[in-house]
């Protein structure tokens, strides 16, 4: 800017420090540099003029920076503010916790999803041989309930046969009970008896044969 290369000052180095006198220094005395008052006063000026040069320079950057600040108040004023925040402790754990806080925050939980992703990907190669596995024997089953079905249709086949051949005995034996009734005597009594026994029995095994009929039509047998 103009105005900051306007205040710069051209600034000359000091005048050389006078030398001091020789004969001064002369016998046994001290040989520390001895300035006389007069030329101690004649170098006063010179310092007071380099200060009165600094010191401009300084008040002309502060003129130059006020003039920034009134020419920008806004920006001057957010940076003042921004400064102060930055200086109180609250605002900076605040910053930083948005700022960098979160992009530790986000690795971190890129870090555990990847983590969680892995789980996941050996959790499904395990219920893929367990699914497998349970196939396998969910075949084994089938094959092992169609075998089953065939047996239990076979058996139920038998029990039917069975208890066509218990109703037939049945049968027979209320004949036989028929003509024992028309035999008079003790003997006839007693066959009597016997028969009915008999026919008692034979129609329990037929009722016991017609309920596992029953049960082999409930699994969806057809006998």
């Amino acid at each position: 800017m103009a105005t900051e290369s306007a205040s710069e000052p051209n600034l000359l180095p000091p005048p050389p420090l006078p030398s001091p006198d020789p004969s001064s220094s002369a016998g046994s005395g001290p040989k520390f540099p001895f300035w006389p008052l007069q030329q101690f006063q004649e170098f006063i000026p010179c310092i007071t003029s380099h200060y009165k040069v600094y010191e401009d320079a300084f008040v002309q950057k502060v003129k130059d920076n006020l003039m920034i600040a009134r020419e920008h108040p806004v920006e001057v004023g957010g940076t003042a503010v921004a400064a102060a925040l930055l200086l109180m402790r609250g605002p900076r754990r605040f910053l930083f916790r948005n700022t960098f806080g979160r992009f530790q925050d986000e690795e971190a939980r890129i870090v555990k999803l990847e983590g969680g992703l892995k789980e996941l990907n050996q959790s499904l190669d395990k219920l893929k041989k367990e699914n497998k596995n349970i196939i396998l024997r969910a075949s084994f089953g089938e094959e092992e309930l169609q075998r089953g079905r065939t047996k239990i249709r076979d058996a139920g086949h038998e029990i039917q046969r069975l208890s066509n051949s218990i109703y037939k005995i049945e049968s027979e034996a209320a004949d036989f009970m028929d003509d024992l009734r028309a035999l008079p005597g003790r003997n006839a009594i007693k066959l009597r008896a016997e028969v009915a026994s008999m026919a008692s029995d034979l129609k329990q095994q037929r009722h016991e044969l017609d309920k596992q009929i029953v049960k082999i039509a409930e699994y969806g047998i057809r006998v």
